[in-house]
């Protein structure tokens, strides 16, 4: 799996790199803010976008609309990453149909559980055909 990780603080880049190490995921690239993002994007494929909320430039709700608003990003599977809790913001950024949602701080087994329920659901056999 190819994974985008995005925040624009380097220490969080570097624990996020190093929890999904642990986890076995080695094919990882990272971005400082979601404009950075979006370069990288438009020239590589990825999976799974790890994005914080709060950046600079384009912050994770803008790096969400973005993608959900280009036919070849739109099913790109994102989490969203923030310290902020408050329900009004959680629930927007839910709204904007973003696959999974974590609040600062978290521990492995969370983000563990996280990519497992997003994997998963990738995984199943599409039924409609």
């Amino acid at each position: 799996m190819k994974i985008l990780v995005v925040d624009d603080m380097t220490s969080m880049r570097h624990v996020m790199i190093g929890m999904l190490r642990k986890l076995g995921y080695e094919d990882i690239d990272e971005a400082t803010d979601g404009l950075r993002a979006l370069q990288l994007l438009s020239n590589k494929n990825y999976d799974l976008v790890i994005s914080d909320l709060n950046m600079p430039h384009v912050d994770g709700l803008g790096l969400l609309n973005e993608i959900r608003s280009r036919p070849k990003l739109k099913h790109l599977k994102l989490v969203m990453v923030t310290c902020e809790n408050g329900r009004e913001r959680v629930q927007q950024v839910l709204l904007h149909k973003v696959d999974g949602f974590i609040i600062k701080p978290f521990c492995l087994a969370t983000l563990e559980k996280q990519l497992k329920r997003i994997t998963t659901f990738t995984k199943q056999p599409n039924l409609s055909n």
